[in-house]
């Protein structure tokens, strides 16, 4: 893998991401005064290709020893969907594709080496819907693959089936979970769901809409030994005219990247990101 040229095309597509987000969020705002819409009005109302799950750079370091070049780092991750068509395949079901990038980038070290970078396109079909409150949801069934990259004893990939649902239960909670169905030759990783789990469940709790957030996203290990992983994010924007949030995240367990899902790791980092405003995925 050429790394010089992946470093130019992620940096040129993250500042694209930045500049589209700000149609996203003039077409959101102008349809919080519509407050009779129905789910699918809003729906088709935004781009056909926009964000889909958190778009972030951060850096950080462990919380087990001093940091050091070894053990800091840098972390993004780039998420893009697209709407195949305005038209329904059946019952307000719409096809999508995905794309998501997760790199870990030792920027402390003097070559400014790629540790790992996760690849995780898919294609698959959402339907929106409104709950009884008013607020929004949605339901998904996708068929993903994700591997890094690499050959040899370094390469990890596998195909699943995920199952997503996300729902605004109240003005301020915000829930979600994802069940995945693994197919396919897992010979890279045989162990993987062990340390990942067959699901994710995710909280996030609105203090102020747009503005600030809090966030948990818990795995729980395929194994007794109760393997898994806890991520937390605390994400705030700094001004209300701006399209970037301020974002503290931990994460504590296995799995943060494919290269090293068997390795258990304590990671605090910052970093600016930019949310979806119309449906949370994860």
């Amino acid at each position: 893998m050429d790394y010089p040229k992946t470093k130019i095309s992620l940096i040129i597509l993250f500042c694209f991401i930045i500049f589209n987000v700000k149609a996203q969020n003039d077409s959101i705002i102008k349809l919080e005064a519509a407050n009779k819409l129905t789910a699918t009005e809003i729906f088709l109302s935004q781009p056909a290709f926009s964000t889909y799950k958190d778009n972030y750079f951060s850096t950080g370091t462990t919380l087990r020893e001093l940091p050091s070049s070894d053990n800091s780092d840098a972390k993004f991750q780039i998420s893009i969907k697209y709407r195949l068509s305005k038209n329904p395949v059946f019952d307000n079901v719409y096809g999508f594709l995905t794309y998501t990038q997760k790199a870990f980038w030792d920027i402390y070290k003097v070559s400014f080496p790629f540790r790992d970078i996760n690849f995780n396109p898919g294609i698959g079909m959402i339907r929106p819907f409104m709950n009884k409150k008013g607020k929004l949801g949605y339901y998904s069934l996708m068929v993903e693959h994700e591997s890094n990259g690499k050959d040899s004893i370094s390469s990890r990939s596998w195909n699943f089936v995920s199952l997503n649902w996300s729902e605004e239960i109240s003005r301020r909670v915000l829930l979600e979970a994802k069940i995945v169905l693994p197919f396919g030759s897992k010979s890279d990783n045989p162990d993987l769901l062990k340390y990942i789990g067959y699901s994710d469940l995710g909280l996030t709790y609105i203090f102020k809409p747009q503005r600030l957030y809090a966030k948990i996203n818990l795995k729980t290990g395929a194994s007794w030994s109760w393997k898994g992983s806890v991520e937390t994010q605390l994400i705030m924007k700094p001004k209300e005219s701006s399209n970037l949030y301020l974002m503290l995240q931990g994460f504590h367990g296995y799995g943060e990247n494919l290269l090293q899902y068997d390795k258990k790791v304590s990671m605090i980092r910052v970093g600016i990101i930019i949310k979806p405003n119309f449906m949370n995925f994860f």
